[in-house]
């Protein structure tokens, strides 16, 4: 399997605490194997151990960075590839294949993305050339890496399930 991690940067935690929040959940749930965050916000990096403590995936990992770019530098020299989520990117739905290295960083920002990330990034990789969240961008960028496999998946560890029910809801080990 592939190493995939994302990076969330300009997170302001007064104004972005629920949206980079849900950036981390989705991460986890669509098969990244872990979630950084640029500064330092303590609730939401318990939030995403307590779910995947409780959720499952042992093996999601998660913390903070002081500087975006020397961990992607960092991520660079470890001959790891970096891609961009951005609106003005190359769209996805034009690219034939999407990339698939060994080692993937997902950069995903919140306030204004300095240059550096555009010029430094191997793919700037667009979900439609509109402004849109970055929740939906991710989500959809590991959808179709995936294949749409990693909805399949299981949880390994998990102490809370959801049954799949036609009606009403089932959940298990609350």
């Amino acid at each position: 399997m592939n190493c995939i991690y994302v990076l969330r940067l300009g997170h302001r935690p007064e104004r972005d605490k629920r949206i980079t929040t849900h950036v981390a959940l989705v991460a986890r749930a669509f098969g990244a194997q872990g979630f950084m965050l640029e500064g330092d916000d303590r609730n939401i990096l318990a939030t995403v151990k307590d779910v995947t403590k409780r959720w499952g995936s042992k093996g999601f990992k998660s913390g903070a960075v002081n500087d975006g770019k020397a961990y992607v530098e960092k991520w660079k020299r470890g001959h790891g590839k970096v891609a961009h989520l951005t609106m003005y990117g190359l769209n996805i739905s034009s690219m034939p294949r999407l990339p698939s290295p060994k080692k993937l960083l997902i950069v995903v920002g919140a306030e204004k993305v300095d240059r550096w990330y555009y010029d430094n990034a191997d793919y700037n990789i667009a979900i439609g050339n509109q402004p849109h969240s970055e929740v939906s961008a991710l989500a959809i960028f590991l959808d179709r890496l995936g294949r749409g496999r990693e909805l399949d998946r299981g949880f390994a560890g998990a102490k809370i399930r959801i049954i799949p029910q036609k009606a009403g809801k089932k959940v298990v080990g609350r």
